[in-house]
Order: structure tokens, then sequence, then C-alpha cells
């Protein structure tokens, strides 16, 4: 057995190991170690290379900790999957990236190596496609990022849109005026806003028309210069949509596309927009394909779980198919 001291103080320790030391005990879990607690700092034990992989991930727990964060299950969980890859201080990585605040003063950051890889593809490419499973922060980090160029005087206007397609089911008849029947659609983008600039600046920007969020139907005959433009569920366009919203790129514009592959509302028979786009365009210098995968998601760590669950049953079941497939030829 291994012994490893790490002076960390009390109030350090204390927001590391959580509350019920819940965080403490998932790294003794992941590592097979016990972690005690103590005044003058934390104690490992256990086998050489678990008391080796703890002590790194309690170090950069420790670190962030410093930089005042507040410890999150979602910190323990990626610093673990990180160590068990062999990545060094992913943790304080992607924590050195502040983007912007929220309106409450809550920093945004990307949270993951591949939500830092997507940050940095935005900045330096004028067209992004970020793609990966709900719960990556496609939309919420492109949404800040255009906050920010909008703040910066890099934009002159931002603006967002989607296709207007319900998941899965019919909502049937609405009322109310244009607008009123296209905000559903388009919620998620507002919630965004909401939270990272504020009704009230919103509601103001929206009424001088800095800020436009419309349906994609919306975006044609039109040339968008100087605006920071972002397309959200770009898996439910339809190829031509795809080329329209391209296609109305003007000078000193950024575009963001993002999408989930795998939640398609359209026809069982229809080619997605977003699938086409990733053939063709795929390379053309200043555009960028970012992809996500459920190491990514910062949603409840269940979330994690369920996307990963889900992409093990696709895979069986398109390897089932493809076997069915090849059965048939071979007749």
């Amino acid at each position: 057995m291994n012994e490893v001291f790490l002076p960390i103080p009390l109030e350090h320790s204390r927001n590391i190991f959580g509350q019920y030391d819940f965080l403490a005990k998932k790294i003794e879990r992941a590592f097979q170690v016990s972690i005690i607690n103590r005044d003058e700092g934390i104690k490992i034990i256990g086998p050489s290379l678990g008391t080796q992989k703890a002590e790194k991930v309690l170090n950069e727990l420790w670190q962030l900790s410093k930089r005042g964060n507040a410890i999150q299950e979602q910190n323990v969980d990626y610093g673990i999957a990180m160590c068990m890859e062999e990545k060094e201080d992913a943790l304080l990585t992607v924590d050195g990236d502040l983007i912007c605040h929220t309106i409450i003063g809550r920093p945004i950051k990307p949270k993951t190596l591949g939500q830092k890889e997507y940050v940095d593809a935005i900045r330096n490419s004028m067209i992004v496609f970020g793609m990966g499973p709900a719960g990556t922060g496609k939309t919420y980090l492109a949404m800040a990022m255009a906050i920010t160029a909008f703040k910066n005087n890099e934009v002159e206007r931002i603006i967002l849109t989607r296709p207007a397609i319900e998941a899965g089911e019919k909502l049937g008849f609405l009322p109310g005026d244009l607008q009123s029947k296209v905000d559903p659609y388009l919620r998620p983008l507002y919630d965004a806003l909401y939270q990272i600039m504020g009704a009230e600046s919103f509601s103001k920007n929206m009424e001088k028309g800095l800020i436009e969020v419309a349906p994609l139907a919306y975006m044609r005959g039109r040339t968008l210069d100087n605006a920071f433009i972002i397309l959200d569920e770009a898996q439910n366009t339809t190829p031509a949509q795809m080329k329209m919203f391209l296609t109305r790129i003007g000078f000193g514009s950024k575009v963001v596309v993002t999408g989930d592959a795998s939640q398609k509302d359209l026809a069982p028979s229809a080619v997605s927009g977003l699938d086409v786009a990733m053939k063709v365009l795929n390379k053309i210098e200043d555009i960028s394909f970012c992809h996500l995968t459920s190491k990514d998601v910062v949603r409840h760590p269940l979330v994690q779980k369920i996307v990963k669950a889900y992409e093990v049953y696709e895979s069986r079941e398109q390897s089932k198919e493809k076997n069915r497939g090849n059965r048939r030829y071979s007749k």
C-alpha cells in the first residue's frame, strides 16, 4: 500500500470533498483508494498507481478551487476521465479560457477539451460547424461568443435562426401574430440570451434591430454583413435550406452552425442539410468542423450516461442493419 499527503487547506478540501464527502467518494471508487481529510491536509492511501492518479485529480481540483471555482460533480467526473486517458491538466487548461459573464456574474468558460477546441475554432474560423449530442454546450457557447463579439464591437448585430420543425409531434394551430407562432421554436435561443445578456438589454437591442431571432425561412434573399450568425438545430435543414443559408454570408460576418445528427425531426426519407454540408465543405479553408461527444456533456451526469447509452444502442442497431444487408446481398 502507498500513502500520499497533500497539504490542502481546510477551506479548499471542503470544496473538493463536496456535501457529505460525495465528490471525494467518487475519486475513491474510481481509483480504489481511501481519501482522509484532516485539518492539515488530505491523505491518500491505496495501490501505487491509484494513489498517483488520485493525487493528480485532487491537485487539479485544488488549483480550480484556488481560482475561486465551486467544485462540481462534472469537474470531478471530467478530471477522472481525463486522468484515465492520461491527459495532463485538462481541467486547468479549459478553466483558463473565460468567454464572458452572465447577467448575475457567473463566468462562462468551456468545461471540457472538446468545448475548448470548439471555442477556439469560433475565434479563428469564419464558419464553424459544431456537432454533438444534447448537453455539450454547442448553442450556449456559440451564444456567449456572439454576445462577447457584439459587446466588443467586433460585429454590428447578432442573428439567431433555426428551422421551424416540431420535435416529433404536431403542435397544430397556434394563436396570435406571426411572431407568436414562431416563438416556441426559438425559445431555447431566447433562454440563452436572457441568461447571458439580461432581458432588458436583450429587449432594447431587439427593438433597435441589433439582435434578430427568426426562423430560417426568413433568411432567403438577404445578405448578412458584419453580423454574428448562429444556425441552431441544423440537422433539421434540407440541403437546399443549408445552401441558401451559407450563401447569405457577407463581409465581416462570422457563422456558427450547430446540430445533433442523432436528433433529426425530418421525414424518414429526407436528407439532412447538415450531413450534406459536412461532405461538401470539409476541405474548404476557414471552415472548421468540431465534433463534440458524450465526454463533453456538461448537464447533469445522468444526461451523459443517457447519451452514451443511446450511442451504444444506435451503433449496435446500425451493425445489425449492416449485417442484414450483407446477408441479403450475399444471397
